[in-house]
C-alpha cells in the first residue's frame, strides 16, 4: 500500500470518527435521536437514550479521531498506521458483530446501508492493520 493511499484510508476513518465523535460529544441526545441523519434513526430502534454511553460513544470516537488524524499526518510510520488500524479493527469487529445480530429492528434499506458502513470501516481498518511495508520506508522503533 503506497503512502497516498494509507492518508486517504486513515483520513476517510478520521471524517467518520469526527462525523460521530463531534455529534455524539457535544450534542448526545440530538445524535440519539437523529442518527445516522438523512431522515434515519438507527440508535432509537436500540432502546432508551443513555446521556452517559452517548457522551462515552462521542469520546471513543474523538479518540480514533485524534489517532487516525495523526497517523495520517505521520503515515510514512508503518507502526502507527498499523496501529490505528489495529484500534479501528478492534472496535469496529464487535462494533459489526453487535449491529448485524440486531439488523431486525431496521428497514431494508437500513439494514444495507447500517452494514456497508460498518463493514466498510472494518474493511478500511483491517487494510491498514495488514498494510505491507515497502523496504525503502523507514521502520518505527518501539
Amino acid at each position: 500500500m503506497n503512502l497516498r493511499t494509507r492518508q486517504v484510508l486513515l483520513a476517510a476513518l478520521a471524517l467518520s470518527a469526527a462525523f460521530v465523535g463531534v455529534w455524539a460529544a457535544l450534542a448526545p441526545a440530538a445524535w440519539y435521536r437523529g442518527f445516522p441523519g438523512l431522515g434515519m434513526h438507527w440508535l432509537t430502534t436500540l432502546g432508551p437514550y443513555n446521556q452517559h454511553l452517548s457522551r462515552d460513544v462521542g469520546g471513543l470516537y474523538l479518540a480514533l479521531l485524534v489517532l487516525s488524524a495523526g497517523a495520517v499526518a505521520r503515515a510514512r510510520d508503518v507502526y502507527l498506521v498499523r496501529l490505528s488500524g489495529g484500534a479501528w479493527t478492534v472496535f469496529s469487529a464487535g462494533h459489526l458483530a453487535f449491529h448485524l445480530t440486531h439488523l431486525s429492528m431496521l428497514g431494508t434499506r437500513d439494514r444495507v446501508l447500517n452494514v456497508v458502513a460498518l463493514g466498510g470501516t472494518l474493511v478500511i481498518a483491517l487494510a491498514l492493520l495488514t498494510a505491507p511495508m515497502k523496504p525503502s520506508e523507514p521502520r518505527a522503533h518501539v
